[in-house]
Formats: structure tokens, C-alpha cells, sequence
């Protein structure tokens, strides 16, 4: 009988920061909405069945901001001020009364920003209240109207909605709010903002007992998720779109520090929240290049990943020949193995599946699979693997019940398979698998397998021109001063956050339009604090948005939170 096939699932973790730089007000509510609905859901589906396997990826940035809910919520448990809120949701959830005029209306807003099929019109009682909620928004005193105790019924139906599968099976205090129709009092809100605060709380722990008991191998993204390629070379999007119209700015200035700061910070970040160095790291987007490559090496990594588009550019490039590419991948001298995402199974769970029935699409992906498996034993492939590497957070939401059918079901069925077996990077080396060496490497990421999601755009370029021009006063402010230790590190992470990939892709006119807003307004607060933080004036330039969103909505998949690996 053949080995079984090693596969590999890779949840991928990442919110970028939201935090107003100067008050630390959270602009948006994202990372601990995710928290109690995806990141305690996966922790569950996993204790659920011990004998399945995983990677997940954690961004250092987004455990720093769990964290900080956590202890804004444990402020406001111990002295009741519910000034120790820094989220508005938060304050609404508990508070709405204490919200006037425009405030109000923004929260309400806000309370209706969820998936309409899958998380809005499962509630019936949800449901009503966006409804009536719409039509008293289109009239012109819409503040007068919206009374507290719709505001305070939305706030928790919302939170309801955007909790885990997981919990509205099994927790109690959870179970006994989806039961009323509304008419939660104020013991009753503040009871669920405490469960958000545990909950929330609880990511650090779960995930790390589940390391520790060797079900999951934790691995990590640098600091604030920087496209590396780009911070090294900011042409490096050309060796796979060579004709893309490229910045002004011909290079990041003193890139390759940059990276290192991602790097180290990013460990010491990571290591403090689990108590272990992590062996792998997930690039911010799967964007790799020979500059990263070696970057990463150096450091000790043990593996890295990106996109198999990446990989069939390389192979093309170097006009290299592989029959099977589901295999570890070696480049030049560097101990480092390389592992490359199978896109259309990566894809599958992603993107198609959600439409599926969870039985259906489990045994679409074994079948998927084991055609893999024989095909990879038909050719002679020797330590083939099968890395499915996608968000462990955003595919979700599209799914009935949080996608907790097709998890549940892929995790019991892979855990007994007669022809795979779930394993994790970590493990695949533990085998001293015989490694195939790439000849040539095209710079690229997960999406399409070029760069062009970041750069190569005339709003993308234009940011671009503004960050360069950020580091370059940077620099000089920082040769003519006299920064102390304190001040050093304050403004290396504030820089840190402007170099995050997420203010690019969000540039283009194939987005939504309120989402190309959000980000572009966070990007220009980001850099207009830096320029603070090492005293010069911001340019007038960042007065006005990157770029203008078009009308109404973009029209990309998944809300643009998400691509496909293939174009």
C-alpha cells in the first residue's frame, strides 16, 4: 500500500492596524469582530478532533490589538468607565445613549455592516431591525429617530451575528440572547461586552495549548505586513509585469533595514504571545523574491510559502521542467525549504465552496486529492506534499453557519483518511524529505502570482511616491536629531504601520467604494502622525484622498477582502 499523501492546511491570521495613532480609538472593528467569530471558531474545530493537523499564521500586529481589547474591556469590568473603551461599537453595545447627532447615526451604520445572506437575514429579528434601521436612516433627522433602544438591540444582534458557529452552539450566555427577539437591558449588554473581552482573551491560550500539545505549528508574517519584495526592490514588480506603469521614486530608501525591523520585531512580538520561535513565516501575501529569500534564511527560518502561480513563473523562467509540482522546494545555497500553495484547492475552500453542500465539497476536495495522490505516484514523485494555504478568517462569513459544516467535515474526514493524512510544514521536514532545487525565482505573491495587487496602479504608485517620500524625511530627521531609545522605537513602529500592505490593496477602482475610503483616510492618518512624531510638516498633499473611489460598488469577489491565486 502507497504512503498517504501529506496535506497541509494553512490558516493564514492577519487584520492590519486600525488604531487612530494619537488616541488609539479604533477606527474599525474588525480584528476582535474576527476574533470571537474566526479565531476562536478554528481554535474549537481543531480541539474538536485531536488527531487533525494544521499551520496557523498569526501577524504580529493583529495579536498586539487583541491584546489591547482585552485589556480595554478587563479596564472597564474593574472601575466601570466606560472611557476605557476605545472602540465606538463597544461603547454602543453598552452605552448608546451616550452617543448624540452624527455619532449615532454612524453607529447605526455600523451595526448593519455584515454579509446580508449569511449573517444578516439568518436573524429574523436581525433582520427586522437593519430593516427598519434603513428606512429611518433616508430621513433627514435621522439622529432624532434612532432611540436607544434600537441602537442597543442592533448593537447586540450584530455581535450575535458575528459570533463563532462554535459559540452559538455551546455558550450559554450566547445561546440565551439568539432565543429573545430584543429588549436586552444594560446587565444583559454589558454581560456579552465581557464575554467578547474572555473570548478574545482566550486566542492566546487556545492556540498555544494547541501547539504545545503538537496539533498545530504556529508560524508567523513579519511585523505589520510589508510586501517585502517591494521594501528591497521597489521594482521587483516588473520581473513578472514588466510593462506596469512603476512609481516616480526609484527604490525604498534603506529597504533592507525596513525588512529587518519586520523581521525582528515581528519575532519578539510573536515569541511573546506564545513563548516559542516560530520555525516557518507566511510573507505578507506570499510576496517572495531572491532578496526575501535570503533575508528570511538568514534569519533561521526553517520554511517559507507563497503561491504556486509563483512557482510555474519561476519554473518558466528558468525554463525548468517538473512533472509534479506538489513537492519541497530548495533555491541556490539556503537551508530554507520552500513550500507553494495549490491554488485551485486553495481557491476551492475559499471561494466556491460557500455555494456547496458541506458533504459535497469535502468530497469534491478528497477526490481532488487522491487523483493527486495517484498521479504523484504514477510519476515517481518522492515526498510529494499539498500545501493549502488561505485566510483563516474572511472565506467564513460567505459560508452557511460560519463554515462550520465544510470544517467540520473536512477535519473529521481528513483525519482518518485511508490515502491522506493532515500534517504541517514542520512535520513534512521532520522527514528530511528530498528537496527539489528551483533554478530561478520571479518575483511574486499568492494573488495571480505578480505584484500588481500593490503596485503598478496609478493610486497604488501614487501612495507608493508618498511612503518613499515619508522615509526619505524619516531619514534626515532622524541623522539631524537626537532620538533616544524611547523615541527610536516609537517612531520605527509608526513607520512600521505606513509600510503595511493593506493600504495598497485596497487602491482601485475594483473595490468598494466605502472600503477604498476607510483605507485611504487610515493610510493618510498613518503617515500625517509620523510626520508628527519626527517634527516636520506633513505635505499638503496628504490633505486630499490617493485616490477618488468610483461610483457605487466594486464588483470584486468576497468584497475585495480576498483574491484568487489565478487570475
Amino acid at each position: 500500500m502507497a504512503a498517504k499523501l501529506p496535506v497541509v492546511l494553512c490558516w493564514h491570521m492577519h487584520q492590519p492596524e486600525y488604531r487612530d495613532p494619537r488616541d488609539g480609538v479604533f477606527q474599525q472593528p474588525w480584528t476582535y469582530l474576527h476574533a470571537i467569530k474566526d479565531y476562536v471558531d478554528m481554535a474549537a474545530h481543531l480541539e474538536r478532533w485531536p488527531a487533525a493537523r494544521a499551520v496557523v499564521n498569526f501577524v504580529p500586529i493583529l495579536l498586539e490589538q487583541l491584546e489591547d481589547y482585552v485589556k480595554q474591556i478587563d479596564a472597564y469590568r474593574r472601575d466601570g468607565n466606560v472611557s476605557e473603551l476605545r472602540d465606538p461599537l463597544l461603547i454602543g453595545l453598552i452605552r448608546p445613549g451616550d452617543l448624540q447627532g452624527e455619532a449615532r447615526v454612524e453607529l447605526a451604520r455600523a451595526l448593519m455592516r455584515a454579509q446580508r445572506e449569511r449573517l444578516v437575514e439568518r436573524f429574523a429579528p436581525f433582520a427586522r431591525l437593519v430593516h427598519a434601521t434603513e428606512s429611518l436612516l433616508e430621513h433627514e433627522h435621522a439622529a432624532d429617530y434612532l432611540s436607544d433602544r434600537l441602537l442597543a438591540d442592533l448593537a447586540v444582534w450584530y455581535h450575535l451575528a458575528w459570533s463563532g458557529e462554535t459559540l452559538r452552539q455551546d455558550d450559554p450566555l450566547i445561546r440565551g440572547m439568539l432565543e429573545r427577539e430584543g429588549g436586552f437591558e444594560a446587565d444583559e449588554r454589558e454581560a456579552l461586552l465581557i464575554r467578547i473581552g474572555e473570548l478574545t482573551g482566550s486566542v492566546f491560550g487556545r492556540y498555544r495549548r494547541l501547539a504545545d500539545a503538537g496539533q498545530v505549528e504556529l508560524s508567523m508574517t513579519p511585523y505589520a505586513h510589508p510586501i517585502m519584495p517591494l521594501l528591497l526592490d521597489l521594482r521587483a514588480g516588473t520581473e513578472s509585469e514588466p510593462s506596469d506603469p512603476q512609481p516616480d521614486r526609484a527604490e525604498y530608501p534603506q529597504g533592507e533595514e525596513r525588512v529587518r525591523y519586520h523581521i525582528e520585531h515581528g519575532l519578539a512580538v510573536f515569541e511573546r504571545f506564545f513563548g516559542r520561535r516560530p520555525a516557518g513565516c507566511w510573507p505578507s501575501e506570499g510576496a517572495i523574491s531572491e532578496a526575501t529569500l535570503s533575508l528570511l534564511d538568514e534569519y533561521g527560518f526553517e520554511w517559507t510559502a507563497s503561491g504556486g502561480q509563483v512557482l510555474n513563473n519561476s519554473l518558466n523562467h528558468a525554463r525548468q521542467t517538473l512533472h509534479c509540482p506538489h513537492r519541497v522546494f530548495r533555491h541556490g545555497e539556503q537551508e530554507m525549504k520552500l513550500f507553494f500553495r495549490d491554488d485551485g484547492l486553495s481557491d476551492r475552500i475559499g471561494f466556491d465552496y460557500q455555494n456547496w453542500h458541506a458533504d459535497d465539497a469535502v468530497l469534491d476536495l478528497c477526490n481532488h486529492l487522491v487523483s493527486i495522490a495517484d498521479t504523484c505516484d504514477h510519476l515517481g514523485a518522492e515526498h510529494p506534499v499539498v500545501p493549502i494555504i488561505l485566510d483563516g478568517e474572511n472565506a467564513w462569513e460567505h459560508y452557511p453557519d460560519n463554515g462550520f459544516w465544510l470544517l467540520d467535515g473536512l477535519y473529521k474526514r481528513l483525519s482518518d483518511h485511508p490515502a491522506l493524512e493532515l500534517v504541517t510544514f514542520g512535520d513534512t521536514l521532520q522527514r528530511e524529505p528530498e528537496s527539489v532545487e528551483l533554478k530561478s525565482l520571479v518575483a511574486g505573491s499568492w494573488v495571480y502570482g505578480n505584484l500588481a495587487t500593490w503596485i503598478g496602479e496609478p493610486a497604488k504608485n501614487r501612495a507608493w511616491e508618498w511612503l518613499v517620500d515619508a522615509r526619505q524625511a524619516y531619514l534626515e530627521a532622524q541623522a539631524g536629531g537626537q532620538w533616544g531609545p524611547e523615541v527610536a522605537a516609537r517612531n520605527a513602529q509608526q513607520l512600521a504601520v505606513c509600510e503595511g500592505s493593506d493600504w495598497f490593496w485596497w487602491f482601485g477602482d475594483e473595490n468598494p467604494a466605502g472600503a477604498v475610503r476607510d483605507f485611504d483616510r487610515l493610510f493618510r492618518l498613518q503617515l500625517r502622525r509620523l510626520y508628527e512624531l519626527i517634527e516636520l510638516p506633513a505635505p499638503a498633499a496628504l490633505d486630499m484622498p490617493v485616490c477618488e473611489p468610483v461610483a457605487g460598488e466594486g464588483q470584486v469577489e468576497a468584497g475585495g477582502v480576498m483574491r484568487r491565486g489565478r487570475a
